[in-house]
């Protein structure tokens, strides 16, 4: 769904059973929202659905901006559920499995097969839960109730370095198949920058 789309669908939205729905504090004076995504508070304009960092500086990446909204507007309430699915048990991501496995997962792989204390680093600024997946693992908050695993597994001379990515069993509760992909998208160019 478009920016302008899903921006205007906010404004027929109860702020009240949004942050009750989607664990974002609503700021009945200041009339936003306060949606924490890698680590880093965004505050939302209510009816407006303008959207600006922690400095209060208006955010011009469209993907975040747009998924940001597209999070308020169809969280469900959905706690997350410690249990992890892959993208293909998302309805819809056997369609687009294809698209996630070159857009995301071989991302991920080209990004940190070389480098993985450049993930750890990264998460670590992020206070990720390491966990026993693969070769290194960490499962991060992506957004408030959402939750992503990233597992890389050590290639060698027979196999080459593989990865997988799970998301916790709450978030097809917030996003569909094409938005799994970009929470993944949006992830990765995060943790680019966190690695450095």
């Amino acid at each position: 769904m478009h920016y302008e789309f899903i921006r205007a669908k906010l404004k027929d939205c109860d702020p009240v059973e949004i942050s009750r729905k989607s664990g974002a504090v609503y700021d009945r004076q200041k009339q936003e929202f306060r949606v924490l995504l890698m680590g880093r508070n965004y505050f939302v304009s209510y009816p407006s659905g303008e959207i600006c960092d922690f400095n209060h500086s208006e955010i011009s990446n469209f993907p975040v901006k747009t998924l940001i909204l597209r999070y308020l507007v169809h969280a469900q309430g959905a706690p997350p559920t410690e249990k992890d699915i892959t993208y293909r048990e998302v309805s819809g991501g056997q369609v687009y499995y294809r698209n996630f496995y070159g857009r995301c997962i071989m991302r991920l792989v080209r990004m940190f097969s070389k480098d993985f204390p450049a993930l750890e680093y990264a998460m670590a600024k992020l206070n990720a839960l390491k966990t026993t997946h693969g070769d290194l693992s960490y499962r991060f908050q992506f957004m408030n109730n959402i939750y992503v695993t990233f597992i890389l597994w050590n290639g060698d001379e027979e196999f080459p370095t593989s990865a997988n990515i799970l998301f916790d069993a709450n978030t097809p509760d917030y996003f569909n198949a094409e938005d799994h992909t970009v929470v993944c998208d949006i992830a990765l160019s995060f943790l680019k920058e966190l690695s450095k």
